[in-house]
């Protein structure tokens, strides 16, 4: 084998493993750059060798995500992937050469390419039949069960008729990121954990994951469309959700403009010297956007000119996909810490020569576990890339050299580095059993007393760091008992206002519901959905809590809808604890609520029914922040935490940020702080004890 043989053998070999690990295993080993780095070279020698293309190439199939123990289909439309481009030149030059190709002009609609899971969905005489994996473009897996659960899917369209509807499946970052957190082995991104979601074999634990859809095609068996616009009109007429961020360019942009209006959609719509510019914006919003995208889809519009350019072996030659430069950079890791949090979980974290990424300065990046670090197989001193996943989380994604003068693999502690206790490992992480272990204790406190938990105004880490540090404070009760002027009097920077303040404050989080008081203690992966959740079905006190605990009753946990086994078993583990008993003992005795009062969400009317709202900014009435949100559930409203295309309505106080932006970019109803009040029917002399700030 010359070099030249050896060098295509290994660029098929380390690409079907790199696919392999992508699109069944849902654990990627490379960044995307790296692999089409891969695959482009591999494709530039077969066209100039093309005797020594072997039959087996990756570049004669479509990107596999068949799974062996699921039902196979084969599909009854094309499910190929899309030719790819770098730079708006060459896009450019793709619409000219189309152009060319049909001898006329073209309207270029160019949608948002979201990183999750292909699917087709394929309805007969109206009623979905099927949902079938994009597989290896001409065989999938039958998921239809489990597509079934996601709520924004149609079961049965308004028309009778038969159509195969592509679409991609994605989970939100912020819900990635609060399952991820709960994860024995998290997910390199959301597509991963979409993916790994769908796959699962029971759909009843696919419904507790709250997974997402964009159509975007339509393939009528009867119908034929004229373009790609009344292709996605129709797909929203019959109930679809489409992405509506939508550009559409042409020679002219009024003419572009115009044709959005006819078709109904709303976007952008510009002329082909916008593209640069529009792609540009794009470039730099992404990781503002609620669901991670890596690149921009180019399809031409007209129906007829796309059967007229037609389909390669492996893409259809009417569109294009261009991809976004991953932000990636290398450094070398300097050291890897352990840190201890509240739960007593050990994560390792990696020190590396601070490097730029994406306009920021990475310094440290978390390692998950020893999983983590053995699938880099990461050392002290070694070279890495890597990047931040979804512009947002550092991450190392791969070793590039390694430092031969290290001691080699990493391996992690066999004692707590705080309190010199013998770790433990469950699953994939290692814990300090110790509950006195002060890095356990500062983290519970700080937890308590944050934002997430009791929310108690202007006692903040720093005071809790002086109280631990002379002794006054050593559990979350003793926030109740310290007398603070004998603790912080003699202590710089606590004068007699600010010590009052606490005070204040401190008895002002006496009246805090029992939802958020159950929240704030920290139980593993109790937050304050999973608390509505447990009151929505009943569960109203901290008593019947305990009885469950008591008689582990697992069952009753597990019949709520979205909690699942994992969660339950942590629930009845936390509570039954005696060190957690006492901890509530101790702070029922000293007046927090424990339990939730009857007509705190007393229903009173159906005015806000059907309505999402969302909120924003600063507040001068409602405190705490839970209570305006209240308001809205009271009056058969819904709440969320981010805009989306299904929110109706965001309340919006001062400094609105990126929620105000993205509320004005879909039509949603912006609200002011009065207007709110005056459709409460509420007088804002009735509120004055409501002060305070939003932060959702």
């Amino acid at each position: 084998m010359n070099e030249l043989e050896h060098e295509i053998h290994t660029l098929v070999e380390q690409l079907a493993a790199y696919q392999k690990a992508y699109y069944v295993d849902n654990r990627p080993l490379v960044s995307d750059l790296e692999y089409d780095r891969l695959f482009d070279r591999l494709v530039a020698l077969e066209a100039k060798y093309p005797h020594l293309k072997r039959p087996d190439s990756p570049t004669q199939r479509v990107g596999s995500d068949l799974d062996s123990t699921l039902g196979e289909v084969t599909h009854s439309i094309p499910v190929l992937s899309l030719d790819k481009a770098y730079s708006d030149g060459q896009l450019l030059a793709w619409i000219e050469k189309t152009e060319t190709k049909i001898g006329e002009d073209v309207g270029i609609v160019i949608e948002e390419k979201i990183d999750g899971i292909s699917i087709v969905l394929y309805y007969e005489d109206g009623l979905l039949v099927r949902a079938v994996t994009r597989g290896n473009g001409t065989v999938g897996n039958d998921v239809t069960a489990n597509v079934k659960t996601i709520a924004s899917i149609p079961l049965r369209l308004p028309v009778a008729e038969s159509l195969a509807v592509r679409g991609e499946i994605y989970l939100p970052k912020a819900t990635f990121a609060k399952l991820n957190a709960e994860m024995e082995v998290p997910f390199a991104n959301p597509r991963n954990l979409a993916a790994g979601t769908i796959r699962r074999t029971k759909s009843s634990e696919v419904a507790k994951v709250p997974l997402q859809i964009f159509v975007y095609e339509g393939f009528w068996e009867d119908v034929v469309h004229p373009d790609h616009l009344k292709i996605l009109s129709t797909l929203a007429s019959y109930g679809f959700r489409l992405n509506p961020n939508l550009g559409y360019f042409a020679k002219d942009a009024s003419q572009a403009r115009q044709a959005l209006r006819e078709a109904g959609l709303s976007g952008f719509g510009g002329s082909f010297s916008d593209l640069a510019s529009y792609i540009q914006e794009y470039t730099q919003k992404r990781s503002s956007l609620e669901y991670e995208i890596d690149g921009l889809v180019a399809k031409v519009n007209s129906v007829p000119a796309r059967e007229l350019l037609g389909y390669t072996g492996h893409h259809p030659r009417w569109a294009l996909a261009y991809k976004f430069e991953s932000p990636q950079a290398q450094t070398v890791v300097q050291s890897i810490d352990v840190q201890v949090g509240r739960t007593g979980r050990v994560t390792p974290v990696a020190r590396v020569v601070p490097v730029q990424v994406a306009g920021s300065t990475i310094s440290n990046i978390t390692l998950h576990n020893q999983d983590y670090i053995n699938m880099l197989e990461l050392g002290i001193g070694d070279t890495v890339e890597i990047s931040r996943r979804g512009d947002v989380i550092p991450a190392v994604e791969r070793v590039i050299e390694k430092n031969e003068a290290s001691e080699g693999l990493y391996t992690m502690p066999s004692r707590c580095p705080v309190c010199n206790s013998t770790l433990t490992i469950r699953g994939a992480h290692t814990f300090c059993p110790n509950n006195d272990c002060p890095a356990q204790v500062r983290g519970r406190i700080e937890f308590f007393i944050g934002k997430e938990g009791m929310d108690i105004e202007n006692f903040g880490p720093e005071t809790a760091s002086v109280l631990i540090e002379s002794g006054y404070l050593k559990d979350v009760d003793d926030i109740y008992r310290i007398d603070y002027r004998k603790a912080l009097s003699n202590q710089a920077g606590f004068g007699e206002k600010k010590i009052r303040l606490i005070e204040q404050g401190v008895q002002k989080s006496k009246a805090q519901p029992f939802c958020r008081v159950l929240v704030a203690l920290g139980i593993p992966e109790l937050g304050k959905k999973s608390a509505e959740i447990l009151l929505a079905s009943g569960i109203t006190s901290m008593e019947a809590l305990l009885d469950i605990a008591k008689r582990k009753d697992i069952e009753r946990l597990t019949s709520i809808k979205q909690i699942g086994e994992k969660s339950a078993a942590l629930y009845i583990e936390a509570l039954s604890d005696p060190l957690m008993q006492q901890r509530i003992a101790r702070l029922a005795s000293l007046g927090l609520c424990m339990e939730e009062k009857e007509d705190r969400m007393q229903k009173l009317d159906d005015s806000f029914s059907g309505q999402v709202w969302c909120v924003t900014g600063s507040f001068e009435h409602f405190n705490p922040r839970s209570l305006a949100m209240d308001e809205v559930t009271k009056r058969g409203g819904r709440t969320v935490g981010t805009v989306t295309g299904k929110t109706t309505h965001l309340l919006a106080g001062s400094g609105g940020g990126s929620k105000l932006e993205a509320a004005r970019s879909l039509g949603v109803t912006v609200v002011d702080e009065q207007t709110f009040l005056n459709m409460l029917k509420t007088k804002p002399e009735n509120t004055e004890d409501m002060q305070g700030e939003f932060d959702f």
